[in-house]
């Protein structure tokens, strides 16, 4: 028996490392969207930098990967393990419809104090956004000035395209990542114009009503082979025309929705819910938030687009397929109320009906007072710099979709007719067996029988 096992590990083991340029020079990042995630981003990697701060929640920058055998004691920091881009070598710009610096539009913001602004000041009172591709279709709530003009979608494209260039040229950066920090935009689904490529690009000539702004950004991004990753749950970089762009040019792509709060704690909870056997009869969710995001999802357009992606977990946690008798007959609720008082500090609560041997009922009640945009940051830099990481892979980048990172959203992007992984403990494996897998490391398989030989 020891014999075979041994056998068959030495099978999986990887023969050598995968080739991965190395990270020289500066990482531009592009975001459009300069707002409370943004801004609360981009600034604490500047207080990180300066020392006055620390990296919390950023698997990146304070995550450890265990290597080999539990007894062998081998577990770095992934930062040391895997190579990324230094924090030192980020540089930023942006898009937004207001014309705010991002010293201004995070004071606006009210999410982090005015003395940590004051200190990392210089940095974001000189990033100026560029002017936005906007459609008061997508957005209904709110409007702004700095918004660009065009003869048709493809004009707009062009323009973001030549965004693109200028930023890479005037900031001297040898590779870009962009990441859609943006507002939440109304409801679509996929139709024929978003199946492939050529007709994604007959849209844009023909001003087609069911192409969005975030597309248009997605596609100049993936045009210049540039990364992007979609932090909003709208159809964006999810249609068959974008994940044949991203292939064509070595561009990866992922998504969609910043775990963060209240969604987040459903992949912690659900999970166990199913490892112990615990019916649930219902789980119902309501939020009350009053930043931009959620004066946004006041529309019902922007909202549906965020209740599917919220909705969606639980049922592909819990299989009702595979457990009737447990999760057959679920109810699920989700609401959001826009709640200006409360600013960027999100409350949800969440009350769950559960039920355990021989069916008897028992509640769970959740109050999380979160900071969303404090939760989101850490992932947006988490995002991209895996997702330069795996530009410079040569086994990661013609993939397209990088569903390793699926750990970073509530609705992850998937190759057609493969279901999303929802558990974060399972996402968290995948991720860092992808990261063993290219250093040519043993994968975890926490069989645990290799101490018993």
């Amino acid at each position: 028996m020891a014999k075979k096992n041994k056998q068959a590990r030495a099978e999986i083991k990887p023969s050598t490392h995968r080739e991965i340029q190395p990270a020289k020079g500066k990482l531009g990042v592009m975001i459009p969207g300069m707002g409370a995630v943004a801004t609360t981003f981009v600034a604490g990697v500047e207080a990180v930098r300066k020392g006055i701060a620390k990296p919390i929640g950023s698997l990146t920058q304070m995550g450890t990967i265990r290597l080999g055998k539990r007894t062998d004691a081998r577990s770095p920091k992934i930062k040391e393990f895997i190579p990324l881009a230094a924090l030192d070598d980020l540089v930023f710009t942006g898009w937004d419809i207001f014309e705010d610096n991002m010293h201004a539009a995070a004071t606006k913001a009210g999410v982090l104090e005015r003395d940590l602004l004051d200190k990392v000041k210089p940095l974001l009172k000189s990033i100026q956004p560029m002017k936005a591709v906007f459609d008061h279709n997508y957005v209904k709530l709110i409007d702004g000035p700095n918004v660009k003009k065009g003869k048709n979608k493809m004009d707009l494209a062009e323009q973001v395209i030549d965004d693109i260039r200028q930023f890479k040229k005037t900031s001297k950066a040898s590779r870009l990542v962009t990441i859609w920090c943006g507002s939440t935009e109304s409801y679509l689904e996929p139709n024929a114009v978003h199946q492939s490529l050529k007709a994604f690009e007959k849209g844009l000539q023909k001003n087609d009503s069911t192409i969005a702004p975030s597309m248009i950004y997605a596609y100049a991004s993936l045009k210049e082979g540039v990364p992007f990753a979609n932090g909003a749950p709208n159809l964006t970089n999810d249609i068959p025309a974008m994940l044949e762009l991203s292939r064509e040019n070595n561009a990866p792509i992922c998504g969609k929705d910043f775990k963060t709060g209240q969604t987040l704690m459903k992949t912690i909870l659900a999970p166990g819910f199913k490892a112990r056997l615990l019916g649930l009869n219902g789980w119902f969710s309501t939020n009350i938030l009053g930043n931009r995001d959620g004066e946004v999802l006041e529309d019902p357009g922007s909202f549906k687009t965020k209740e599917e992606s919220k909705l969606s977990v639980l049922e592909h946690i819990l299989q009702p397929e595979l457990y009737p008798e447990l999760y057959g007959n679920f109810t699920h609720k989700v609401r959001i109320n826009y709640y200006p008082p409360r600013g960027d500090n999100k409350e949800g609560w969440d009350n769950i009906d559960i039920f355990g041997w021989l069916g008897y009922p028992m509640q769970i009640k959740v109050d999380f007072l979160c900071r969303d945009s404090i939760l989101a940051a850490p992932l947006v830099l988490d995002l991209i710099l895996f997702m330069d990481l795996a530009q410079r892979s040569s086994e990661l980048r013609g993939l397209g979709i990088q569903e390793w990172l699926s750990f970073y959203f509530k609705s992850p992007i998937t190759p057609p007719g493969l279901y999303p992984e929802h558990d974060l403990f399972i996402q968290s494996m995948k991720l860092k067996n992808t990261l063993r897998h290219l250093q040519g490391e043993d994968l975890i398989t926490h069989l645990g029988l290799e101490y018993y030989d």
